[in-house]
This record gives structure tokens, sequence and C-alpha cells, in this order.
């Protein structure tokens, strides 16, 4: 499993919008600035978070973005299979694939826990746990 830039752009606008949060929409260009993401390809990203109910977007002037719920009630495992697709780490374990070796495979089901330790890791992970502040002290270099 690869992550696209579609998948680590979407995680960036999404704690982007929970690290400034407030009851106003964020406008797209300021998301874009200080993500130095380009606008168009950002469009792509928000309109597949806004129709699928991640987002909120308004038009005109004040529009811009909001999240629809708390950062806290946002998987990150949700918001990455939407954006991927799925997070199989092989082909033979996406939805609908059909190898015909499944019954003599030997590492079937190595892969198979490896997906489930990849799901299970990611859906413990929110959006507020990424987007909380640095604690003071987590600078410390060696």
């Amino acid at each position: 499993m690869i992550v696209s830039t579609k998948g680590r752009y979407a995680l960036r606008v999404m704690i982007d919008l929970a690290e400034h949060q407030s009851e106003k929409y964020t406008p797209l260009k300021e998301i874009a600035a200080r993500q130095q993401i380009s606008e168009k390809y950002l469009e792509n990203i928000l309109k597949t978070l806004v129709q699928n109910g991640l987002l909120q977007g308004l038009r005109g002037k004040g529009g811009g973005y909001r999240l629809t719920r708390d950062p806290s009630q946002y998987r990150i495992s949700d918001i990455l299979l939407l954006t991927e697709g799925n997070l199989a780490p092989v082909a033979c374990l996406e939805p609908g694939a059909d190898c015909g070796r499944l019954s003599e495979c030997r590492t079937y089901e190595m892969w198979r826990g490896l997906d489930e330790v990849i799901r299970a890791y990611l859906d413990k992970i929110t959006l507020a746990d990424l987007a909380r502040p640095a604690q003071a002290g987590d600078d410390y270099v060696i």
C-alpha cells in the first residue's frame, strides 16, 4: 500500500481545518497557501470530501470550507479509504479480487494479517490526535 498524494493532501487539509477551526468558512486560497498545495489540485480533493459529508463548502463571499463535526469524530482510516479506495497491501485483498492461487497461497494469511493491523492502527487515530498542538518539550533534539 502506497498512499497517493490525494490521500496525503486530504489528510493535510483536514488537519489544517481542524487546527484553524472557527464558525467561519476557510477559503480555499488560505488552505492552499498554508499547505503549499496547488489550488486546482485541492479543488478536486475538497469536492470529494464535501460530497461525502466530511466537509461543508460554501461558495461566494465569506465562503470556503469547514469540518462537519468535531475532529475527534474523524478516523484517519475513513479519510484514507475515501480518497484511496482501499488500503490493501496487496492486490489479492482488494474488493472483488479473484486470485486463482488462493487455495495454495502460502502468503495470503500473512498479507491478510498485515491488512488487519494497518486498518486497526488507522482506526485508532483521529483527526484530533493529529491536530493537537505540539506539547512543550516535544522539540527536544539530540
